[in-house]
């Protein structure tokens, strides 16, 4: 019996749909009698421990217990797929072989994987890469099964990114939230290896616009006039000269206006000729079909979509079998697929407005997009034979569906051919520049020639008149334009998706630019959507005119963070890691060698730095930290959050310390807490002497009896302490309680001890 283990329900049933004759089960469809079996999980049924898990003594937060690493790394079972985790379990034990059908990328890799080594499976085990779900893609699929073993580096790449994200988040999360908050600060600083670099381009991004100064500055344009034509040109100003910034941009505007009078006169005295003519014949390929990322980005820019509107419909579209799998990270397509390339156009050309373009596509066209070698486990997003009904699609379904099929009707296209041509015309000692274009065979372009958003915002290049070296031209008109600079935009979530995969472009270290160059960018197709979901869900932006604007929490969040951790550097370079394991050039285990030594450097930096005190707290009088208010056994007090270096507490006074009380001292003799095995302190306090835990967040306290703390359960609960206090009746007379309240009757005090007989 074969038994296939899909990602997800809606994928084990079209695989079974091919395979023949179903019976649903619970948790799995039985195919022809039993012959083949097919489950499935709801994504990872396993999911890593927390600290805790490991060791309890991680449920407090300590700098001391940093860096926890776990050894070895453990997994469990989610609490909500037990039941389907039980289902598989069993037919894993009645099985002959297995064939991980998780999504063809590498977290569909792991998550069928990790659960085979976690139930300690030894049968053989196979691979199927579906990229599409139509009848004909999923049985060339079955027919094509792979050995799962020739994808352990694109499971062990996934693995190392589950690894490095638990070893910041948990770790850094823990450091940099200690740090803050005894600064004063409210709140978790949650610090992720994707998410915080993220969240500093949109901080960064700001912090350049609130500082940006306009500059005003002018721009010369000329028309010059020959036999054949007039020549638009622009000013060609020597960049060093004076009045010009370091941009190079000129600054007054006499200057510009005074060179027009130069030329003026000049040209009348036949000074104008045209100095040099270069016309170059150039070709724009077709363009290439999406991924994910690309799809995205332009979608939000043509349509205002943001990422995760555009994932959930295009895994409708894939789930509807009308467009291939929609998490591919790839823009080619590989050449087998270069025989369905009829089927599908004759499927496009129902649609209004493709009907016209499909007649004029050649299938015999071979495009650049068509290349086996740049495809690993998937292709790009393309319409699959099956014919999808445009009308009866959502509106968004719809738009993106077109979409999908004009870049892949533009494969079948010629490519686009132009001849541009630059002139440079001197007069008085000064270049003037003229740069045209002329189409001479429009190619692929014409199919997105009628649609207005998919034309870029700028002009026109002029169509230039036939001109040769030497000849004169004469002033016809000029004209000086004042422009002003702006700032940088603001990200929308699709051009900060853009940013994400194009993170070379903003490291800090420019030396990593070029090493970068093929690194996918950080994050993967199927998390980056999330991921600025989770700055938006954890308030560390909001959204305004579809822009997104760091709220005080993200900008305090970076502000307190090292550049190690806010710049893409690090992030980056673990990505061209990940990447490297997928090809299997690096191993998991050298990975995390590598990012254990990353994050002990990391977390130095975290203990060693200073985060200025919230103004809106209360300073420590003794170090200038924050002041904390926190809860004891008898009662709220406020202690130093630089604790246990400054142990400076006071007495609450309606939720302010009272710093007029006087202050307690330690005595210097400890004791072992009953409760949390840390030491206890002897102290002089307002009230006389008292024993009290030096862990703030345990805060017990006991009563002193000749220099020894009195720690006795209660008789009564066995769960309480006796503790001391003074009767109102009767002044001087003291009796004991259990703390627990139990309801247990108090005794008297007997010679600073309970008279318990």
């Amino acid at each position: 019996m074969r038994l296939f283990i899909a990602e997800k329900p809606s994928l084990g049933r079209e695989i079974a749909k091919n395979l023949g004759k179903c019976t649903k089960k619970d948790g799995y469809i039985e195919v022809n009698d039993g012959e083949d079996i097919v489950t499935w999980e709801f994504g990872h049924i396993l999911e890593q421990l927390n600290p805790d898990e490991y060791d309890e003594r991680y449920k407090k937060w300590n700098l001391e217990d940093l860096p926890i690493i776990p050894q070895p790394w453990k997994l469990k079972v989610k609490k909500d797929a037990k039941d389907q985790f039980k289902v598989i379990k069993d037919l894993l034990s009645k099985a002959d072989y297995v064939v991980n059908a998780g999504d063809p990328d590498r977290e569909g890799q792991l998550l069928v994987d990790e659960l085979l080594e976690y139930l300690n499976n030894k049968k053989p085990t196979k691979r199927i890469l579906l990229n599409a779900l139509d009848e004909k893609s999923v049985k060339a699929a079955l027919a094509d099964l792979r050995n799962n073993d020739d994808f352990t580096g694109l499971r062990d790449s996934a693995r190392a990114r589950s690894q490095a994200d638990w070893l910041v988040g948990m770790n850094l999360s823990r450091a940099y939230t200690i740090q803050s908050q005894r600064a004063g600060y409210e709140g978790a600083v949650h610090v992720g290896r994707v998410q915080t670099p993220t969240l500093a381009l949109i901080v960064r991004r700001e912090e350049e616009i609130n500082k940006f100064k306009p500059t005003t500055h002018y721009v010369t344009n000329v028309v010059w006039k020959h036999d054949n034509g007039l020549i638009p040109t622009t000013w060609k100003f020597d960049k060093d000269m004076s009045d010009t910034d370091a941009e190079g941009r000129l600054l007054k505007k006499s200057v510009a206006e005074g060179l027009l009078t130069k030329i003026q006169t000049a040209s009348l005295a036949g000074d104008a000729i045209i100095e040099s003519v270069e016309q170059k014949k150039k070709q724009e390929g077709q363009r290439l079909p999406y991924s994910l990322s690309s799809l995205q980005v332009e979608a939000g820019r043509k349509y205002g979509l943001n990422p995760q509107q555009v994932l959930d419909t295009m895994q409708s579209l894939y789930e509807k079998k009308f467009t291939t799998y929609p998490r591919s990270d790839c823009e080619y397509l590989p050449t087998n697929q270069l025989e369905d390339a009829p089927a599908i156009l004759k499927n496009l050309s129902s649609i209004d407005g493709l009907d016209d373009l499909i007649q004029k596509a050649n299938v015999k066209t071979v495009s650049r997009a068509w290349n086996d070698k740049k495809i690993s486990a998937h292709h790009a997003i393309i319409p699959t034979t099956v014919k999808a009904n445009v009308s009866s699609l959502s509106d968004m379904e719809a738009k993106l569906y077109i979409m999908v099929a004009k870049a892949y009707l533009a494969q079948f296209f010629p490519v686009h051919t132009y001849q541009s041509t630059k002139i440079v015309i001197s007069c008085a000692n000064e270049e003037f520049i003229g740069n045209g274009k002329v189409v001479l065979d429009l190619g692929w372009k014409e199919i997105y020639a009628k649609d207005k958003s998919d034309k870029k915002d700028e002009e026109e290049s002029p169509v230039l008149p036939d001109v040769s070296e030497g000849d004169n031209v004469a002033y016809e008109s000029g004209e000086v334009k004042e422009k002003v600079t702006t700032p940088p935009k603001r990200f929308t979530e699709a051009t900060l998706l853009q940013a994400m995969k194009e993170i070379g472009k903003y490291v800090k270290d420019k030396n990593l630019a070029a090493k970068l160059k093929e690194c996918k960018g950080i994050g993967t197709e199927a998390t980056r959507a999330g991921i600025i979901e989770i700055l938006k869900k954890a308030e560390f932006v909001s959204i305004e005119k579809k822009f997104l604007v760091p709220t005080e929490k993200g900008r305090m969040a970076i502000k307190v963070l090292p550049d190690v951790i806010t710049y893409p550097d690090t992030t980056a370079l673990w990505e061209a890691e990940l990447d490297e394991i997928s090809d299997g050039k690096l191993s998991l285990s050298k990975f995390v060698e590598h990012q254990t030594m990353v994050i002990n450097g990391l977390l130095e930096s975290a203990k060693n730095v200073q985060i200025a005190t919230n103004k809106d707290v209360v300073a420590c009088p003794n170090c200038g930290k924050a002041m904390k208010r926190r809860k004891g056994t008898n009662g709220y007090f406020w202690g130093c959050s630089g604790y246990p270096d400054c142990k400076t507490t006071f007495p609450d006074k309606k939720g302010k310390p009272d710093m007029s009380a006087k202050k307690s001292a330690s005595t210097g003799k400890t004791a072992e807490c009953p409760v949390c095995h840390k030491n206890l302190r002897q102290i002089k306090g307002k009230f006389g002497i008292f024993w009290g835990c030096e862990d703030r967040e345990c805060g017990a306290t006991f009563p002193d009896n000749k220099n020894q703390p009195v720690i006795i359960k209660c008789p009564s609960c066995n769960d309480g302490f006796l503790k001391k206090a003074e009767s109102k009746k009767t002044k001087g007379k003291f009796f004991w309680y259990c703390d627990a309240k139990c309801g247990a009757p108090s005794v008297w005090d007997k010679d600073g001890m309970p008279n318990i007989k």
